[in-house]
């Protein structure tokens, strides 16, 4: 993750077809760095960032129903990622240590926040279609005995409307249970939507639930390779930037131990 502003840079000088990982970056700066050389981006070139939820076809229907007005305004956002550790790599030098399992190491990976969750945030960025303008917040290590990110955390995000939106994870979940999905509740109606499927909820009605059928990371490949060969292009990189930033001000809203804006980050 910590080498994602500097290998896109390299991609968009040499005027390639992108596909990124997530995170955009671990930090402002880095973040700062994606979205400049986004500017520079050939724009008869693809670039695609690995948020697969934006590519899922029952994310898409979702999101769809939310956007179409029929369930009224969100006022409301819950989301979560309540699941399994990484798995701990053995069996390496010591010096090798840190690049081996960067994923538990905060200047490396970003922590859980921006190497993980940024996946919930960027959902909820792309449903409300705007970023949250402060957050507070806090983390804590419970059962982590390696590295120094957090393993489990709380934070409550605000938009410039006065939505609230609540979010939590953690890497120790009990087994059989796991909580990973979006929650927007509107004026009209609900939808809960995962990776799994989606729920939407409308007055009086029974609820209208799927089941994903479908690989939203194969979605998200095949879409980009069609569109390299098609022409159908598209600059994923400013709204990926844009929540992988959300995710920053939340971990330094918890490290610093204040609320965080968006105003404060941006300059960062």
């Amino acid at each position: 993750a910590f080498l994602h502003p500097e290998h896109f840079e390299a991609a968009v000088a040499a005027r390639k077809h992108i596909f990124m990982e997530k995170p955009a970056a671990v930090n402002a700066a880095g973040c700062r760095r994606v979205i400049e050389a986004a500017k520079k981006a050939d724009p008869a070139k693809r670039i695609t960032v690995d948020y697969q939820q934006r590519y899922g076809k029952d994310y898409r229907k979702a999101y769809a129903v939310v956007k179409s007005g029929e369930l009224g305004g969100i006022k409301m956002v819950r989301a979560s990622w309540l699941g399994n550790p990484p798995p701990l790599k053995t069996g390496h030098p010591p010096s090798e240590e840190r690049i081996r399992n960067w994923f538990f190491y905060r200047e490396l990976s970003g922590d859980i926040l921006i190497e993980q969750d940024c996946h919930n945030i960027d959902v909820v960025n792309w449903f409300t279609g705007t970023h949250p303008v402060r957050a507070c917040g806090y983390g804590s290590r419970q059962l982590r005995h390696y590295g120094d990110i957090y393993d489990n955390l709380a934070v409550t995000f605000q938009f410039a409307d006065d939505v609230i939106f609540s979010y939590s994870a953690n890497q120790f979940r009990t087994p059989g249970f796991q909580d990973v999905s979006e929650t927007f509740i509107c004026e009209k109606g609900a939808v809960n939507v995962s990776r799994r499927g989606y729920t939407i909820w409308r007055d009086k009605r029974p609820p209208e639930e799927a089941v994903t059928k479908h690989d939203i990371t194969q979605d998200a490949v095949n879409e980009f390779i069609e569109g390299c060969r098609t022409g159908q292009v598209e600059n994923a990189a400013f709204h990926a930037a844009e929540s992988t930033l959300t995710a920053v001000m939340a971990l330094e809203a918890i490290v610093r131990g204040r609320e965080m804006t968006w105003e404060q980050i941006s300059k960062a």
